[in-house]
């Protein structure tokens, strides 16, 4: 069992657990964070997910955990790992359920004054455009053929259906696309579920925001990503939804006897992975590829939606009701990246599980018009608090493979909030601070209320403190859409 005690403090916000303290460790053990998060990290498994982390075959550097850590599925939330090519696995655990969950930021030519006499109007729009509920229908019918089309290109599919904008494909990761996509190693019931689900919100910790920037702490990168002072912007937070759930599910099944054939010893059947180069690695691979075009297509339904609401409310009503992208990031994915490891240059699967990327200026991931100043990093807050917008940097590049945190983090279960927080009343509270809501149960609020979550601004000074990246903006809330 890991106690506080075993790990050393290495700087104000690294705390380190050494590979020898046990013997299947290939690697140290990082934590991230100020002394408080590191204590928190004890109230559940995660310091144990973490210390597992780092038994896998080809993990290089550390087993790292961000400062939103918490509790998964074999990762920590928050868990970071790059595996080399020769000799290193994938993992589905350390990719999560929800296949590329992330976040994208839209921004308008609007001041908060602008708006706020139509929020209402604006928030019930929103919920009619963006349909959300568990097991909720989306916005597009597509067909099996279509489907694969889907899966296969991304958010090029989208940009053909005449559901996205050019630029917004330049401002997303990875263009909107994956390669490697193979929908012949995705079951037909993550098909199935999938299919009628295109554009659509989900439940759980997945919403849409209307919200103000309220706070500029970087006025260059600011101007770069086009934020500016008292501006109105839209966070939709999403994933692959059952389609990416059952991809997970499929693979945490099928690997299983991979462990054995390959000889992989592992101290948590969570774990459960394949060898980068085996069939078997690439077939998770594919199919995770697959998950990951499809939440690209999912946000950007959805992006279209929320400006065919703003169009719907306030045409004719305000000087330009536009959005433009500013972002798009993953936050659940496996990834190969180039990254320098003992002063070598390495291509590695790097796993993210609940942590952004975060690339400094200069990366050609990096779109055009940004690479200057680096990545745009989206960092949500809990229902109801601050998000904030930060920049990658090339200290993330040296320190945690180009990698963040991605949001709060929970540090109550969904189950205990349900029990302790009554929905109704923290409606009436975030509506008393003037923040419409429009949610389709009051179950799904209480999961979500702040008091489940971290103080995300606690969070974000972690990450500016280490500098792996730098704040730029503070986002308030005026508008929450749940499912």
């Amino acid at each position: 069992m890991v106690e506080k005690r075993d790990f050393k403090r290495v700087d104000e916000y690294t705390w380190e657990l050494p590979r020898d303290f046990r013997d299947d460790m290939r690697v140290p053990a990082r934590l991230f964070g100020d002394a408080e998060l590191f204590d928190a990290a004890f109230r559940d498994r995660t310091v144990e997910q973490l210390v597992n982390t780092a038994t896998l075959p080809g993990i290089v550097n550390y087993a790292m955990a961000m400062p939103d850590f918490h509790q998964g599925y074999g990762f920590p939330i928050g868990g970071v790992a790059a595996m080399r090519m020769d000799g290193g696995v994938i993992s589905p655990g350390g990719v999560g359920y929800d296949i590329n969950c992330g976040v994208r930021l839209l921004g308008t030519h609007l001041e908060h004054e602008e708006a706020a006499p139509h929020l209402q109007d604006l928030a019930t729009a929103l919920y009619q455009s963006c349909p959300s509920g568990v097991g909720g229908k989306g916005r597009e019918r597509v067909s099996e053929r279509e489907l694969d089309e889907l899966v296969t290109q991304g958010a090029g599919w989208a940009l053909k259906r005449g559901l996205a904008r050019q630029e917004d494909l330049a401002h997303t990761e990875e263009g909107g696309c994956l390669p490697g996509a193979d929908p012949s190693q995705v079951s037909a019931r993550a098909k199935e579920r999938g299919r009628p689900q295109v554009g659509s919100l989900g439940a759980g910790n997945h919403f849409l925001e209307i919200d103000v920037v309220e706070e500029i702490y970087d006025a260059g990168v600011a101007d770069a990503f086009g934020l500016f002072d008292r501006q109105v912007v839209v966070q939709i937070h999403c994933g692959s939804r059952g389609f990416g759930h059952q991809v997970c599910d499929d693979y945490v099944k099928s690997l299983q006897p991979a462990v054995h054939k390959y000889h992989i010893t592992l101290p948590d059947r969570e774990l459960v992975c394949a060898p980068l180069d085996s069939p078997e690695g690439r077939a998770y691979y594919g199919a995770m590829a697959c998950a990951v075009n499809y939440a690209f297509v999912n946000r950007q339904a959805l992006a279209m939606g929320v400006r065919e609401a703003f169009e719907r409310v306030l045409a004719g009503r305000v000087r330009d009701f536009d959005l433009f992208q500013v972002y798009d990031v993953c936050h659940n994915i496996a990834k190969f990246e180039e990254h320098d490891v003992d002063g070598r240059r390495m291509r590695l699967c790097v796993h993210r599980k609940g942590a952004t990327r975060a690339f400094g200026p200069g990366r050609a991931e990096v779109p055009t018009d940004y690479r200057d100043v680096g990545q745009p990093v989206l960092v949500p807050g809990s229902m109801g608090t601050e998000s904030y917008v930060l920049v990658g940097t090339r200290r993330a590049e040296e320190l945690t493979f180009g990698s963040t945190c991605h949001g709060a983090g929970r540090v109550m279960s969904r189950s205990k909030a349900r029990k302790e927080i009554y929905g109704a009343e923290l409606k009436k509270e975030l509506e008393g601070e003037g923040i419409v809501v429009r949610a389709g149960s009051s179950k799904g609020l209480a999961e979500e209320a702040p008091a489940a979550y971290k103080d995300v601004s606690r969070v974000v000074e972690v990450v500016h403190g280490l500098g792996i990246a730098r704040k730029v903006a503070r986002l308030r809330p005026l508008g929450v859409i749940k499912g």
